[in-house]
């Protein structure tokens, strides 16, 4: 048995595993059977992708001089990760700038495409004076 291997491309949510492609037709054929390592949790190269799921998108806002600019940004799979990356963006930013922040839920369809209807905002962040991110839930 070969030791388990995290996968780097889904930042080792994955474990790697080797899966041998016509081992039984190439032993009868005498020749040498393919072998190729694949993660149980991505598609590898597409795992990024969105395709037949949803996403969490965060940005961060910062407040300046009486006008708004983008911050840091991204995007993540899962809705607790994404929160966890706004909350480090948030308190990432240096100065005694307002920041704000906000998630925004995507459903994405089996083309890898979203509608307008699918995407909405679930919550804004913003920091408070003692340093704390804090969330509050949009409704819908």
């Amino acid at each position: 048995m070969t030791t388990p291997v995290r996968c780097e491309e889904c930042d080792g949510r994955g474990w790697k595993i080797v899966t041998r492609r016509g081992h039984v037709a190439a032993s009868r054929m005498g020749v040498t059977s393919s072998s190729t390592v694949e993660c149980l949790f991505c598609d590898g190269a597409e795992c990024g992708a969105p395709a037949g799921g949803e996403v969490f998108e965060w940005e961060v806002r910062v407040q300046s001089g009486g006008g708004e600019a983008l911050g840091s940004c991204g995007s993540s799979p899962f809705q607790a990760t994404a929160m966890d990356e706004l909350r480090k963006a948030m308190r990432g930013v240096a100065g005694d700038a307002a920041v704000c922040g906000r998630i925004i839920h995507s459903v994405y369809g089996l083309g890898g495409v979203t509608d307008g209807e699918s995407r909405h905002e679930i919550f804004r962040a913003y920091l408070d004076t003692a340093g704390s991110v804090r969330f509050e839930r949009v409704a819908e």
